[in-house]
């Protein structure tokens, strides 16, 4: 982390669990255990039908609460997805957007994860971007060609202005839900290409100001070594992030 030059960012991905009664309930049992750790900003990403009832839990604490993703159209025949107008009117300010799970299961590419990062930009939310090689392409030696095409596809047409709504989540697609988590010296080495693309893009001092979390398998275990890498401004929390304990000594890590 470098917190002088950028902001440590700790994130919950829930992904398809809790209920809104369990929601609020992980919430409240969170709060308190991360209440005045403000050296890093701590979000809870929920489904969309928690949001308003972890919003409700979260009032008068340190807690944002997020969305898991979001479609690029204001309006239309998209049966089932949810605009960037809607999650603004539910008052959410962070939204994932490429989640490796998303790309997997449901189609999304660099093209689509683009247009729904404009569409959140737009709408005034800051954007988790999600990007990292499977496991095939880590074992063939092109990690840092991959995760450099998906900076540049994924950010096309994003002005250095709206770049500060964007903050960058490397998740190695082969370490999400397997238990495997990159060493920190291989999440290091490619949250550093990540910036290199950036400075490419953006200049040097603008890419320098970007929030780059680790979204691996980030636990409670390995969160202090990994956070300690001066390219690794935060973590996008998968499992760890459902109990509250662990998501907490998380947190503790980024102090």
């Amino acid at each position: 982390m470098n917190p002088a030059k950028r902001r440590t960012v700790i994130a919950g991905n829930w992904k398809m669990n809790m209920t809104p009664a369990e929601a609020a309930a992980l919430v409240r049992e969170t709060a308190p255990l991360v209440a005045g750790k403000d050296n890093c900003d701590i979000i809870f990403c929920a489904p969309y039908v928690d949001i308003a009832a972890a919003q409700e839990a979260a009032k008068g604490t340190n807690i944002k609460i997020g969305a898991e993703n979001v479609h690029f159209a204001e309006a239309g025949a998209y049966t089932g997805e949810i605009s960037a107008k809607m999650l603004g009117a539910c008052g959410v300010d962070y939204v994932i957007v490429g989640h490796s799970e998303r790309r997997q299961y449901f189609g999304e590419t660099d093209e689509t994860v683009n247009l729904r990062t404009k569409a959140a930009i737009a709408a005034g939310m800051t954007v988790i971007l999600c990007l990292g090689e499977v496991k095939e392409q880590r074992l063939a030696g092109i990690t840092d060609e991959v995760v450099a095409m998906q900076t540049k596809l994924d950010l096309a047409g994003i002005s250095a202005e709206e770049l500060k709504q964007v903050i960058i989540a490397y998740e190695p697609v082969w370490a999400i839900g397997t238990g495997l988590t990159a060493t920190p010296e291989q999440a290091e080495e490619t949250c550093a290409v990540i910036r290199a693309t950036l400075a490419k893009l953006y200049g040097e001092e603008v890419a320098e100001t970007v929030t780059i979390q680790y979204g691996g398998s980030m636990n409670d275990k390995n969160a202090a070594e990994l956070l300690a890498k001066p390219n690794v401004d935060g973590g996008l929390i998968g499992g760890a992030s459902l109990k509250a304990a662990a998501f907490a000594a998380i947190v503790d890590a980024a102090q």
